[in-house]
Parts: C-alpha cells; sequence; structure tokens
C-alpha cells in the first residue's frame, strides 16, 4: 500500500479549513484516513500561523516513504521538523494568543483609598441629644 500525505478539506462554504493526513494514494480526498499530522487553516490572518504540524508523525510517515502533495509539500519545508519558518511561526502564534485575551475590566466602584479619605455619614452629622 503506497500513502500520501496529503489535505482532506473540511469546513462550509467560503470557509475552508483542512486537515494534513497520510492516506492511502487510492482512497478519494476526503475519504477513510490513516493518520491526521496536522491542520492548516487558510482564513487566519496571521500567515505563519495558518500551519500546526505533528513533527514526529511527518517525520515517521516520510521515513517508511509515504509521499507528499505539492501543497503539503511547500506546508513541510516551511513547518515540518526542520522548517525555515519555525521561529516566525511560534512569533506569529503567540502575537494570535495575545490577541485573543481580553483586557481586565476595571471596577466601577471608586478605588478603597479614596472611600477611606472621605468621611462616613455617621460621623458628619453631630449626636442626637437626649430630652
Amino acid at each position: 500500500m503506497s500513502v500520501r500525505i496529503r489535505m482532506k478539506k473540511l469546513g462550509r462554504k467560503h470557509r475552508p479549513f483542512y486537515r494534513v493526513c497520510a492516506i492511502d494514494i487510492r482512497a478519494p480526498r476526503d475519504g477513510r484516513i490513516l493518520e491526521e499530522l496536522g491542520t492548516y487553516d487558510p482564513m487566519v490572518p496571521e500567515t505563519d500561523a495558518r500551519a500546526i504540524l505533528k513533527a514526529d508523525r511527518i517525520r515517521h510517515w516520510l521515513s517508511v516513504g509515504a509521499q507528499p502533495s505539492d501543497k503539503v509539500r511547500v506546508l513541510i519545508k516551511k513547518y515540518g521538523p526542520e522548517g525555515t519558518h519555525l521561529e516566525q511561526q511560534r512569533l506569529a502564534l503567540a502575537r494570535l494568543a495575545q490577541g485573543r485575551r481580553r483586557p481586565v475590566p476595571q471596577p466601577a466602584s471608586p478605588p478603597a483609598e479614596a472611600a477611606a479619605e472621605a468621611p462616613s455619614p455617621a460621623e458628619s452629622t453631630p449626636p442626637a441629644q437626649e430630652a
């Protein structure tokens, strides 16, 4: 059985998403896979964060004779085990993670120091006189 490393298309209309898979060469594009080796999301704004690959599994499949498709060959060259863009990918993923974090909301009430300086309402009223 000959194996090819290629992409399996998922997602919906106008929103593609791909899984990089090891597939029998005779299987259809979206057919049964042998193993999932990573993902490729062309809709991610950071170019270097689009492909996430499992380097050890790709190394294994290439060592046993699997042939990558043309597009997957480019992805492996850039983001694979000895990729040329691994540092750029790490930085791009960090930028995306930073963008997803929400800022800490500020409290609506005044800070505790301002409340301590102002006299409380009980202290400002004179004591009631007894009759």
